[in-house]
């Protein structure tokens, strides 16, 4: 492992204050543990937790490491150790869920006050002023489009699925059902949106082009942003390919900075990106470029209220190593935020949490299927655990309920009665 590459995963933090930590760090996990219905299986033979042999188990391979990392990291130890090697999990998503399911009572009340005084803040330079966005985007999305084609299924579609299926039927949906439940996806949200012939829409963010091509072939005329260049050059290919090259225009350039006026707006878990200081500006944008009479349709991912409190001001190895710079919002703070800042009203939602485990389940398996090719593409192991602890970690919180995904409708009925 390249010290280099990876220097909070390399080597496990040392000295005494780190061992001191880590000593304290692994009485608390084990407590933990010893109530969760899960297995930790330890390299003396011990075993902890409350499931029975068909719970998920957690097997350590370095302990002491393990508990090193997170005395002096909390979860974002959690997720290095896993990286690391310090720990492993043949069901690593039903590992996850378990922490997931648990993460108010993990830590004792008393100390959960004292989080603020331990735990890592954001970097300055994450934080989503105008002049960081861009590269905050870059390194999640200009990674390489290869990687994506590696685990995304034929639209490109890097959201949530929507499955013609009761949600008892998603834990075996398979592959080939994918592509059809992401253009059901954005079929429902461009009605909801009321995109048809002739329709001025704008898209905040781009992806790589499924939702501008679909809008077009309704007839719609486009106007996507991204600030993505992978994904921006990638989209153009596509949608020139399609011949919808006169219709669609993909700008690289950050939402604030639209002008123009359009009879829809469109935004694909977009929102997540944006950060908690930055909601009023977003929703402010959309209110001031949406022409009278028209609608708003996002699709965001979002956590419960209080928890969404609790860690507005957290820095997570989701920050430090997939998404710098996001936040999940809660519907609460969508609809008071919509309130308080501009003239647009939530009209109508729906939950869609189960869609998105089936869906990450569904991306995981490739993924893991398509190690060699990742691997071919410059992508070392630990990248590649990495990237698996992400899309598990993602789909323990849907499959917990510790998260959801909501597609939501937005239009100015009000204000105008």
């Amino acid at each position: 492992m390249d010290p280099e590459v990876w220097p909070g995963v390399a080597h496990p933090p040392s000295g005494t204050k780190a061992l001191v930590a880590g000593k304290a760090a692994g009485l608390l996990f084990k407590a933990a543990v010893r109530r969760l219905p899960l297995r930790v299986a330890y390299p003396d033979g011990s075993v902890l937790g409350t499931g029975g042999l068909d719970a998920p188990v957690m097997t350590m391979l370095r302990p002491a490491a393990f508990e090193v990392r997170i005395g002096d990291n909390g979860l974002i130890g959690l997720g290095e150790s896993f990286m690391a090697g310090d720990w492993e999990a043949s069901d690593l998503a039903g590992v996850l869920e378990v922490f997931a399911a648990s993460v108010d009572t993990l830590i004792p009340a008393p100390l959960q006050k004292l989080r603020t005084l331990y735990l890592p803040r954001t970097p300055r330079q994450e934080r989503n002023e105008e002049h960081n966005t861009r590269s905050n985007i870059s390194r999640h999305y200009d990674l390489s489009n290869e990687l994506f084609a590696n685990f995304l299924d034929t639209t490109m579609s890097y959201s949530s699925a929507l499955f013609p299926l009761g949600d008892g039927a998603l834990d075996s949906v398979p592959w080939d059902a994918l592509a059809e439940a992401q253009q059901a996806k954005i079929d429902r949200l461009l009605d909801k949106a009321g995109v048809g012939s002739g329709t001025r829409l704008l898209e905040i963010g781009t992806g790589w082009g499924e939702l501008a091509l679909r809008a077009a072939a309704r007839g719609a005329t486009v106007y996507s942003v991204t600030l993505s260049s992978e994904q921006r050059a990638l989209a153009q290919e596509r949608i020139a390919a399609a011949g919808y090259a006169d219709q669609v225009t993909v700008a690289l350039q950050d939402y604030r900075a639209v002008e123009g006026e359009f009879d829809a707006v469109v935004s694909v878990e977009m929102i997540e990106a944006v950060g908690y200081e930055y909601w009023p500006i977003y929703f402010q944008t959309i209110d001031r470029v949406l022409a009278p009479g028209g609608k708003v349709a996002i699709q965001a991912i979002t956590m419960p209220h209080g928890r969404m409190l609790a860690t507005r001001n957290a820095y997570t190895w989701v920050h430090k190593y997939i998404f710098p710079g996001g936040f999940l919002p809660s519907v609460r703070a969508i609809e008071s935020v919509t309130q308080q800042h501009t003239t647009l009203r939530v009209r109508e939602r729906m939950g869609l949490g189960d869609h998105y485990a089936a869906t990450l389940r569904l991306w995981e398996e490739q993924f893991t299927a398509r190690s060699a090719e990742v691997g071919g593409l410059g992508f070392d192991a630990v990248f590649q655990r990495m990237w698996l602890f992400y899309l598990c970690y993602s789909r323990a919180g849907f499959q917990s309920g510790y998260l959801d995904v909501q597609q939501i409708v937005l239009d100015r009925r009000e204000a105008q009665l």
